[in-house]
């Protein structure tokens, strides 16, 4: 594993679907990462009164959903917080991530095609390669593992594992299937999917090595 900066402290969470609960200790962490689902089918006025109730977190950093209205983008941008087709680099600590997902059943707002999936991780890749850390914020989970089990189909994003694959991110941060609230590895890569908001989050210490709590709402 790459060499990694100690003591980054991450809260997790994703799938809120304009339901923000309560999520407590914004202040005690170095970010809030949101992994997508910010509204349920809701426009940039409705993202921006949401993230409003995180504004405690030191850091915001996010990407959109498939549920979320292709304005929710915008709110991030303006926000300084998106992670959608883009990296950046906090300390030495480069994140990098997608939203939307790969195709559903349901005709969602932001649903992309494998390639094009790719080319959003890898164009926010490059913006943070030389860096020693490298946290991937996937709304889709990758296919075929605990976290992408919706029943007993994997319905992840098959590129989105090919990527970690070819990679290898210290940390990959997905949601997207509720009920895959979990930890898994591909290779040297571990991968937490925090689950549904209302089910709980995971605080997450990237430090000598990488450790995940997952706490309860």
């Amino acid at each position: 594993m790459n060499a990694i900066r100690k003591d980054m402290k991450l809260l997790c969470i994703s799938d809120l679907h304009g339901e923000p609960g309560r999520v407590d200790g914004l202040s005690a962490v170095d970010a809030l990462v949101i992994v997508g689902d910010i509204t349920h089918f809701g426009d940039r006025a409705r993202a921006m009164e949401i993230l409003e109730g995180f504004k405690s977190a030191k850091r915001l950093l996010a990407v959109p959903g498939n549920c979320d209205n292709l304005d929710v983008n915008e709110a991030l941008v303006e926000l300084d917080a998106d992670l959608h087709s883009r990296g950046r680099v906090v300390e030495d600590v480069g994140f990098f991530g997608l939203g939307g997902s790969n195709s559903t059943p349901f005709n969602t707002p932001q649903e992309y095609s494998e390639e094009e999936l790719w080319d959003f991780l890898a164009k926010g890749y490059e913006q943070v390669k030389d860096s020693p850390t490298k946290v991937m914020v996937s709304h889709p989970p990758p296919f075929n593992t605990e976290l992408d089990k919706a029943g007993e189909r994997h319905v992840g994003s098959k590129k989105v594992r090919e990527f970690i694959e070819r990679y290898e991110p210290d940390l990959v941060l997905c949601g997207h299937v509720h009920e895959a609230r979990g930890q898994d590895t591909i290779g040297k890569t571990v991968i937490i999917n925090p689950g549904q908001v209302h089910t709980g989050h995971a605080l997450v210490d990237v430090g000598a090595e990488i450790k995940v709590e997952f706490l309860e709402p």
